[in-house]
């Protein structure tokens, strides 16, 4: 058991007992726990098998690529509507992760066998940029190099954010305020 987990659950105001209980069930199947991206997080053998997710209605239990587990209970949930690998149980008492545990533990077991076997979710297509995004990076050369220069991922949410707004005007603006992050290599979220 890893201290700075110990530490998290014991500031958890959420969901404390039903973290508490799902983690014997994670370190019984063998995996390794820490804190990653400021949760606690299970690995096997250095690859990120599920994370704890603490939300206002429910405990999440994510699994890092729950779309290539078979799900025979039907109890895995999307993250969101634009994640297409992550999948996730969800608790909202121990009562549920007690129900659950040896589902928990066959669905832990088959996602290290994934792993193992180095099986990795499709890479999405590339969607198509808003069109306000594709006339500014035609426009500008420096921000089309730097737009290129980033991560498939912080492109993806930087189109997703600009092409969420419903006016063209919104759009214009949102590159234009975000514009500067691009220029320095930043994704939408980074400081």
């Amino acid at each position: 058991m890893d201290a700075d987990v110990d530490a998290y659950i014991g500031r958890s105001e959420q969901w404390p007992d039903e973290m508490a209980e799902l983690r014997p069930i994670l370190l019984g199947r063998g995996l390794t726990e820490t804190i990653k991206w400021g949760k606690p997080c299970y690995s096997h053998a250095g690859k990120n098998i599920v994370i704890m997710q603490e939300m206002k209605d429910h405990l999440a239990l994510m699994f890092f690529k729950g779309a290539l587990l078979e799900d025979p209970e039907g109890v895995l949930r999307e993250q969101g509507p634009n994640s297409r690998s992550a999948l996730r149980l969800e608790f909202t008492s121990v009562q549920d992760v007690a129900g659950l545990a040896d589902t928990i533990g066959e669905y832990v077991d088959e996602a290290i066998d994934v792993e193992e076997a180095g099986l990795e979710v499709e890479a999405a297509p590339a969607p198509a940029l808003v069109e306000e995004l594709e006339r500014r990076l035609a426009s500008d050369a420096a921000l089309k190099s730097a737009f290129e220069s980033l991560t498939p991922g912080r492109q993806r949410e930087y189109n997703l954010y600009f092409s969420d707004a419903k006016q063209a005007t919104t759009r214009e603006t949102r590159i234009d305020k975000y514009a500067e992050k691009i220029l320095d290599g930043k994704g939408l979220r980074d400081r």
